[in-house]
This record gives structure tokens, sequence and C-alpha cells, in this order.
């Protein structure tokens, strides 16, 4: 990963000092030359290009955004019991009292009550995974992951609901410096991905789909830099769309991140910064957007097996204010 500015000042001062002086805090005695021959192969470090770290998945180029300013935000009651019965075999419950927006006139939004329960049941095993679910509202969902070997897996993915369904298959190959997927849809959707560690730092990728129901296709290109500090990636795709994201860790708890979004055929563009911070028993994370729209999210852990959650999202251009508090229980 990246090093931060401090290094970089540390090596401008490196050269700006006469090549045979003898560096600070070096024993008295040292020849010149060899001091500063001990202090230059600390300074340079060679990337060896044939031992390159292995890269994200694709499809997980933008993970760290993802977990800190997109927080599962939530309206009314949510209640959630998890039961495992055995080594491999986990239950969920899930009961969700809130409520369905439909847009009006204007930016008026109109809000109508809903309830659902849903069940769901995992299988876990070394080499494969089970995930079900279903909702009392007729949407039933479910996911198979089976690993090969430690290089090649396959998951299938089905989803159901009333006037939509949606079945997807990926195979994922993971190399030593590489990490590419093959995706078939329903729809005659065909896609596939590629992303590739060209230094310690720095992967790049592309991926590329067929939409053959609606005859439309896109490519696209992505560069991830991370190191022990930052996160920075950028995407460009011929759909219209440009995504920069960068977070930084400022501390052992605390995390910064921001994101931009532009889509040059719609002439919009979205931006965002939040925070993420984590302590021992709880998490808080925030954002605020281009729209004003302010947000944030904290789970607490009162103890094992015990989990509060509140979520707050206010609107003021939209006058569309959400508010949620959360149970779960069991791990």
């Amino acid at each position: 990963r990246a090093r931060a500015n401090l290094p970089a000042m540390d090596w401008f001062f490196t050269q700006a000092k006469c090549a045979d002086a003898t560096p600070t805090g070096a024993p008295l005695g040292t020849p010149p030359g060899a001091a500063v021959s001990a202090v230059d192969p600390a300074a340079k470090k060679k990337t060896d290009f044939l031992d390159l770290p292995t890269p994200v998945k694709y499809e997980e180029l933008q993970r760290e955004i993802m977990m800190s300013l997109k927080a599962d935000h939530f309206e009314g009651g949510r209640f959630d019991f998890n039961k495992q019965l055995n080594q491999k075999f986990f239950l969920s419950h899930s009961v969700f009292m809130g409520s369905i927006e439909v847009p009006a006139q204007g930016n008026q939004i109109i809000k109508i009550p809903n309830a659902t329960y849903e069940f769901g049941a995992n299988v876990v095993d070394a080499n494969y995974m089970l995930v079900g679910r279903a909702l009392t509202d007729g949407r039933v969902s479910g996911r198979l992951k089976y690993d090969f070997s430690d290089a090649l897996s396959a998951k299938l993915q089905t989803s159901k609901e009333p006037g939509f369904s949606q079945v997807m298959v990926d195979l994922d190959y993971k190399g030593l410096d590489s990490q590419a997927q093959i995706k078939l849809g329903n729809g005659s959707f065909y896609g596939v991905n590629y992303l590739q560690s060209v230094s310690d730092t720095l992967s790049l990728g592309g991926e590329g789909f067929w939409l053959g129901g609606q005859k439309k296709s896109g490519v696209g290109f992505a560069a991830r830099y991370a190191d022990d500090k930052t996160v920075a990636t950028g995407q460009v795709a011929t759909t219209g769309l440009v995504s920069l994201t960068y977070t930084a860790k400022v501390s052992e708890k605390a995390m910064l991140a921001s994101d931009f979004m532009w889509n040059w055929n719609a002439r919009q563009a979205q931006a965002s910064v939040g925070y993420d911070y984590i302590l021992r028993q709880s998490r808080l994370r925030g954002r605020v957007d281009n729209n004003g729209v302010v947000s944030a999210f904290l789970e607490e852990r009162l103890n094992a097996g015990f989990t509060l959650t509140f979520s707050a999202e206010i609107d003021h251009a939209n006058k569309n204010h959400k508010f949620g508090f959360g149970m779960t229980v069991g791990e």
C-alpha cells in the first residue's frame, strides 16, 4: 500500500544531505559511504513482480466504501433472531414493521405501513454454503456456493418475486496475483471481469457484459490502489458511469470515506463523505451527500448474542425523515 507523507519528507531530507555526510544517529567512526548505503536499501523497497499479492474480486472493488458509507438504513422496527442447531446448520427469523414509500406529485413521498416476516435457513461446510430466504410478501431467494479447489469456485443465485424472477451463475478463478469471473444469467446475460495486481499496492482490470434480451452491451475499466492507510478506486464504463472512491484510516478505530459518481449521459453527479468509527462494543457510521441527506447508523453490542441497532436518515429537501430501531438476538 502507498506510503504516507511522512516517509516522503524523510526521503526528501535524506536526498538533500551530502553524499559523504554521516546520517544523524550513526555510530562514531562509521565510514560515510557505509552509513549512506545502510539507509538506501530501507528507503527503496523494490517490487517483486514474481510475488505480487492477490487482489480482491472485481465486484468487491469498492468493499471498503460499501461497508463505511452504504449502511443498511431502515425505517420502523426490526427484530432478528438467529439460532444455531449444529456446527453446520443455522436458522434465522426476522420481523420488520415499517413502511413502503410511494412517489407522489412533486417531491412528496407517501408512506404506506407494511410488515413482513422472513424465514432463513443456512448450511455452511468447508467446501460449500447454502442460503435460503422466504418472505410473507411472496419473495423467495436462494444461493449456493461451492469451492472445487482453492483456485476455482462456483456460485448460483436465484430470486423470485411477484412478476419477476432472476437466475445468475458465477464461475470464479483465483490466481496467485489475479482474479477472474464469468457470469451467466437469464435474459441472455453474459459477463466477464478480470483484475490483475501490477505492484504491491496497485491492481488494474476490466469487465464486459452483453444483455441479449435488450440488445445492450458495455465495457468498463477499473483501478484500485491500497496500502496500510488508504484505499482509492476508479471505474469508468461505456454505459456512461464514472465512479471514484477514497477511504483513509486515520487511527485504529476511525476511518474517513468519500465517493463520487457521474453519469455523463444524464449529466448527473452524486457525491458523499462519511466516517466509520469502531469501538470495543459498538460501531458508528455516518454520511452526508450533495443533496443534503444526513444519515447515521449505530450498532451497539450489549453482550454476547445481543445487539441493538439505531438508524436515522434526514432528507430536508424532500421532507423525508427515517428513523429505525432494531434488535438482534443470537450470533
